[in-house]
């Protein structure tokens, strides 16, 4: 073994509510890169704001190994968070991570992190991997940053990544970069992690009441759904989406009727309904602010929706998560 052989440092920053699972997904394989290689080649820390123990999603405690302010010889800097997660002193705190970043550390965040990174400033013109349960808030709250549905996303200096199976292909990445694709495979294998995905890889949505996975749709069921997707601020109608899917009507309705097992226009109202639910659980915005972000010209008409749906209303929903959120204040889920 070398011992003079320079480590890279990455540190995991944990928020209240954090998901536990990506903290677990991204230590996990380093671990197991240094004992297969018996190089140290990648050491860790989970980093607080303070010192104080940290309480996971899960409801497990973390001691951090050392608080954000007390930080050195770091290479890779990720938040881990759920979307609720702020800095208790932010102006201390964003000052620590903008110091990391100008000295040249890479800053990045797994699924929730996102939003407590966005709100440091440090994604401002970025791009960055958005999870799917989380699109709606996040692009609501930061219009200035690029959102989008890859699983993981490098954008020069900001490294994110939306989920824990995600977080685990990132460290496949690096591993792969520091010891060779031989060390890399021989982990994944260890793990049984199905594949390595890069940077071009699009999440997996599940299809709205189904089974099925967005990718397992026919092209032209899937062509109108992203229509649909584009179109939740302001509404298509269904004859313009099976125009440009080349259908008619009535095909386009046996089409999803048959992929998906509701009418278009059903499936539609759905998925404006799924994001207003989003910024339900994931923004403070008002009722009427959310009915405008998803097509609704006031707020009865999606009020009342809302209610055949979900059974409670877009307030009642919100106070029912606040009232199982865990320590730090944080929504659940966490992904």
């Amino acid at each position: 073994m070398n011992h003079h052989e320079i480590k890279t440092q990455i540190g995991f920053l944990i928020f209240p509510g954090f998901p536990m699972a990506c903290l677990t997904s991204a230590i996990e394989p380093l671990r197991a890169a240094n004992e297969i290689s018996g190089r140290s080649a990648f050491g860790w820390k989970v980093i607080g704001e303070g010192n104080e123990r940290i309480v996971s999603s899960a409801d497990v405690g973390f001691d951090p190994d050392v608080a954000l302010s007390e930080l050195d010889q770091l290479d890779q800097l990720f938040f881990l968070s759920g979307p609720s997660g702020r800095f208790q002193n932010p102006r201390k705190s964003n000052a620590s991570v903008r110091t990391l970043a100008r000295h040249g550390v890479s800053i990045g965040a797994f699924s929730g992190g996102i939003f407590p990174l966005a709100r440091s400033g440090l994604l401002s013109g970025h791009k960055c991997s958005v999870h799917w349960c989380y699109e709606a808030a996040f692009k609501a709250e930061f219009p200035d940053v690029i959102a989008r549905e890859n699983v993981i996303t490098i954008d020069r200096q900001r490294i994110t990544v939306a989920g824990a199976t995600a977080a685990f292909d990132l460290m496949l990445r690096l591993i792969e970069e520091k010891l060779g694709a031989e060390i890399m495979t021989e982990v994944a294998c260890w793990f049984q992690h199905p594949l390595v995905r890069g940077d071009d890889v699009t999440q997996k949505t599940p299809t709205i009441r189904s089974d099925s996975t967005d990718d397992m749709l026919p092209s032209a069921v899937a062509q109108a759904i992203r229509l649909f997707a584009e179109h939740v601020e302001d509404p298509i109608q269904i004859s313009r989406v099976a125009n440009a899917v080349d259908l008619s009507t009535r095909q386009l309705d046996r089409a999803f009727q048959r992929a998906t097992g509701q009418s278009p226009l059903k499936y539609y109202r759905m998925l404006r309904l799924k994001k207003a639910r989003q910024m339900a659980l994931y923004s403070n915005d008002t009722v009427t602010e959310i009915a405008l972000s998803v097509g609704y010209a006031s707020s009865t008409p999606l009020v009342r929706h809302y209610i055949q749906e979900f059974g409670l209303t877009p307030q009642e929903d919100r106070r029912a998560i606040n009232g199982i959120r865990v320590k730090g204040n944080a929504p659940l889920p966490s992904v």
